[in-house]
């Protein structure tokens, strides 16, 4: 049997470049810490390059250069009611007959000066003409064939200046904001016709194993099972800021995934490896793609569910090995895939580990000897109850969980109550 004793690292290699080169050395090695691999990833993971897309494309994307008004907002003063345009000096404490001269509708051109005495109607965003200082709202006002009568002066003056909400030239969206809906309203106001965008990571799923099947034809094999993995892990990409590219399947052998993987690295950003790490002998993923130039950064992290999980690259595309087993699978990667994309579409790693605290419905358990992830969901009180029953490849309690919950190695247990740690899941 192989020694699993580490040999020391040579003084001038740093903590990262060690981890490297020894971790397909030496396949027995310990399982580094959570923390210490989410950094690795981290450390790893930058946004990919600009792009400039047409507007009606940027949807979800994220900034790389703020938004700037072209134009002013409103254009012009105008009508902030639907009313008449008048003139403060001619309103006097009691009703005022003025005589309607004129019109102004939205999107038309500025109309003509308003004389002493006279009234245009308006509608909301209409220019106001040049004289008029206030618009009197319809419903307070009474036409009289030719004349309008009108209130005495009121505290508002209903019109909107120009530029009182967007002036040319100023910033109305900072790099790294996401294109929401309401940023999409800023940005289409800025008279912009397209931005400058991270590139989206571009993501594809290799689900390894002989079992597996497409979804919707396993029912004639009972040696097949349906791949419940692929299209969940593209989805969670998506959700994370992902180009979907699609999915893979392969077999249990080295040669087809090799294969595989080198057609995966002509255009894929990131690659996942689901059903790629294990302890057992059918691990094949690593050692197949050391001839392709694999890097690992780690292999296995003490955690649970997950263990066997690793990272890596094959040049400039991240390769990421989650376990087989549903639960495990998609715990592994709301943890570590989610953000690496987040970072690489230039949203930042940390925006998909957004922790917060909820109070827990029972008791709580001491923590194990991993650090440990637990399938959890709120109550109606929006507090967080903690999954009975946590299984690795478990597939059903996958559609109540909404939380992921901390437990850190060691950690006290506590009373109903307790504060855990939570992460949508």
């Amino acid at each position: 049997m192989a020694s699993c004793k580490r040999a020391l690292p040579p003084k001038h290699a740093s903590r990262l470049e060690w981890r490297v080169a020894t971790a397909a050395e030496l396949p027995c090695a310990a399982k580094i810490g959570f923390d210490a691999a989410l950094e690795i990833v981290r450390a790893s993971a930058s946004p990919l390059g600009m792009e400039t897309v047409p507007l009606a494309k940027a949807g979800r994307r994220i900034l790389a250069l703020p938004v700037i008004a072209q134009v002013d907002a409103p254009r012009r003063d105008c009508a902030a009611m639907d009313g008449f345009a008048v003139r403060s000096q001619d309103l006097q404490a009691d009703v005022t007959r003025l005589r309607l001269s004129g019109e102004s509708a939205a999107g038309g051109p500025v109309p003509a000066l308003l004389r002493p005495g006279t009234a245009f109607r308006i509608s909301t965003g209409a220019p106001m003409p040049p004289g008029a200082d206030r618009v009197v709202m319809r419903e307070y006002a009474r036409v009289d064939g030719n004349f309008v009568h009108v209130p005495p002066l009121s505290d508002k003056p209903h019109v909107r200046a120009r530029a009182s909400d967007i002036a040319r030239g100023t910033t109305l969206l900072a790099p790294g904001t996401r294109i929401d809906a309401r940023a999409m309203v800023v940005a289409s106001a800025a008279d912009l016709g397209a931005v400058t965008v991270w590139r989206r990571p571009r993501l594809r799923i290799l689900a390894n194993g002989d079992e597996l099947a497409e979804p919707g034809s396993a029912g004639t094999d009972a040696d097949k099972v349906p791949d419940s993995l692929s299209e969940a892990l593209l989805l969670m990409g998506r959700q994370w800021g992902a180009k979907p590219l699609g999915v893979s399947r392969t077999k249990d052998n080295s040669q087809d995934l090799r294969t595989a993987v080198s057609h995966a690295l002509d255009d894929a950003d990131v690659l996942v490896i689901a059903g790629g790490a294990s302890d057992s002998h059918r691990d094949l993923a690593r050692s197949a793609l050391l001839p392709l130039g694999l890097q690992i950064h780690f292999a296995g992290v003490s955690m649970k569910p997950g263990k066997p999980i690793w990272y890596g690259k094959i040049a400039r595309t991240h390769v990421l090995g989650l376990p087989g087993n549903p639960t495990a699978a998609l715990t592994t990667a709301r943890l570590f895939m989610a953000p690496l994309l987040a970072a690489l579409s230039g949203a930042g790693f940390h925006s998909a580990l957004d922790w917060h605290q909820r109070r827990s419905v029972t008791d709580v358990a001491k923590g194990g000897d991993r650090d440990q992830f637990l399938c959890a969901y709120r109550d109606e009180n929006d507090r967080v109850q903690i999954i009975e029953r946590q299984e690795a490849s478990a597939q059903m309690m996958l559609a109540t969980a909404d939380l992921l919950v901390e437990r850190r190695r060691g950690a006290c247990g506590g009373a109903a109550g307790t504060l855990l740690r939570c992460l949508r899941f």
